[in-house]
């Protein structure tokens, strides 16, 4: 399952986010993985869930993020959650090629069996429509 939480800027998307990871990793009985742009997380996220910063890796696509994403899942077949947050602002801001993203990564939680909720920073008017469907 894959969802966005949209909205524009302040609007609390990080906030719920952090209570979902929180949530996800007390109750998981297998690995929860949280991915930021920075370390800004470092003191809301629970130790019990992996936060991973894409600036220590030179993520700066959409592309580089599926492949770090698929990389995480075929070496960890435990993995229950996977949370973005600044999804978009991650693939650097390109809607286009985030919709392709989106749905790779919906295909790669399908077949290795986890979630991923990403927050995206953006009216979701302005989202491409095929992303409508995982906005929640």
């Amino acid at each position: 399952m894959v969802k966005l939480i949209v909205g524009v800027v302040g609007t609390g998307k990080t906030k719920t986010l952090i209570d979902m990871v929180n949530t996800s990793a007390e109750q998981s009985k297998g690995s929860v993985i949280c991915i930021e742009q920075g370390n800004k997380l470092n003191f809301d996220i629970t130790y019990k869930a992996r936060l991973i910063d894409t600036k220590q890796f030179a993520i700066e696509d959409a592309q580089a993020l599926y492949g770090f994403v698929a990389g995480i899942a075929a070496s960890d077949h435990d993995i229950t959650n996977i949370f973005i947050d600044s999804a978009l602002k991650i693939c650097a801001n390109d809607t286009k090629a985030f919709a392709t993203f989106v749905e790779e990564i919906a295909k790669l939680a399908e077949t290795y069996h986890f979630d991923c909720v990403m927050t995206v920073s953006s009216a979701p008017e302005a989202l491409p429509v095929e992303l409508k469907k995982y906005i929640d």
